[in-house]
């Protein structure tokens, strides 16, 4: 019973993991003021027909910090890589040299801080969700080895346990926002 108790443990563990992950990789779109490569991460791009991620098409760097050059691998893909910049929603206006494109990141404002903040913030509440989730099914499976002959003093423990992995991985959410926010509003 122990060792299934404790295969149950892993499985959270790696749930939560995962979550923390995908958290980190939704909050990597949000951009705290800096142009970095990954901001780009999501953009589709229409390759022949076939919506493409734009790191499959070109070359994404930074110049400096406020400007985002992205070197596409063929000369004609230029204007869809413009295209799916603009449809992507990121609020950025590509300016297109014939060579290259260069994206100017407009500086924060006030207003825009508190907006990215907000949307940080939402993301960590659907981390929080999925963490959740995993304890409800890893609860579950408890109670699924009670009514197969886990003990009353076991299966308390075992709660308990569940309990403190989904704590322990809730804080990690919290901090992680903490971190990200402060990196949004620091100027």
């Amino acid at each position: 019973m122990t060792e299934e108790l404790n295969m149950i443990y892993d499985e959270l563990r790696s749930s939560n993991q995962k979550s923390i992950e995908h958290l980190e990789n939704e909050l990597m779109k949000v951009r705290a003021g800096k142009a970095t490569p990954s901001m780009l991460t999501s953009v589709m791009v229409d390759y022949y027909g076939a919506p493409t991620p734009i790191l499959q098409v070109a070359n994404i760097s930074t110049m400096d910090a406020r400007t985002i050059t992205v070197q596409p691998w063929e000369k004609a893909m230029l204007g869809e890589i413009s295209k799916g910049i603009i449809n992507s929603n990121l609020g950025f206006a590509p300016q297109n040299n014939g060579e290259i494109i260069i994206i100017s990141v407009p500086p924060l404002t006030e207003e825009r801080r508190r907006e990215l903040v907000k949307k940080a913030k939402a993301e960590c509440e659907h981390a929080k969700v999925g963490i959740r989730n995993n304890r409800k099914d890893a609860l579950d499976m408890v109670k699924d080895m009670k009514t197969e002959g886990l003990s009353e003093d076991m299966t308390k423990d075992a709660e308990v346990v569940v309990q403190n992995v989904t704590d322990s991985y809730i804080k990690i959410v919290d901090d992680v926002f903490d971190l990200k926010e402060t990196d949004i509003m620091t100027i």
